[in-house]
């Protein structure tokens, strides 16, 4: 008898919101890049991935930014089984044409991976005061 397979949802709690989550995974500068995006990551204290999506004006209008958004959010719904959990990715396109789904969804896989390593070990969870 086989497991069930895992949910592909991408609810509100896998998602980066406010500038603070934004700028606590920029200040931490572990980064991966191919010619597709640009992935930072940062640990978080969930056990899950989370993720968040910045596209810039230089990439296009409101349209383009949208359909970016969309890809990125569809890449990351299909392959969050496969990212490091208890991690925050944030997604950047690369200039150049629009990348395909899969391209996204490949590249996302593969970055992810290589920045979540150069986050290094998992420092120990902090124990309270007093304990053992």
């Amino acid at each position: 008898m086989t497991a069930p397979p895992k949910p592909l949802t991408f609810p509100q709690t896998h998602r980066l919101k406010t500038p603070a989550e934004f700028d606590r995974c920029y200040k931490r500068k572990r980064s991966a890049s191919d010619d597709v995006l640009i992935v930072y990551a940062c640990e978080n204290a969930l056990p899950h991935p989370r993720l968040g999506c910045s596209v810039s004006k230089k990439v296009g209008n409101a349209v383009v930014r949208g359909r970016y958004k969309r890809l990125f959010r569809e890449a990351f719904r299909r392959s969050q089984h496969d990212l490091p959990p208890g991690t925050d990715f944030i997604m950047i396109p690369r200039p150049g044409p629009e990348p395909t789904q899969d391209a996204v969804t490949a590249s996302l896989v593969k970055l992810a991976k290589q920045a979540a390593r150069k986050l290094g070990p998992r420092p120990p969870e902090p124990r309270p005061e007093g304990a053992p």
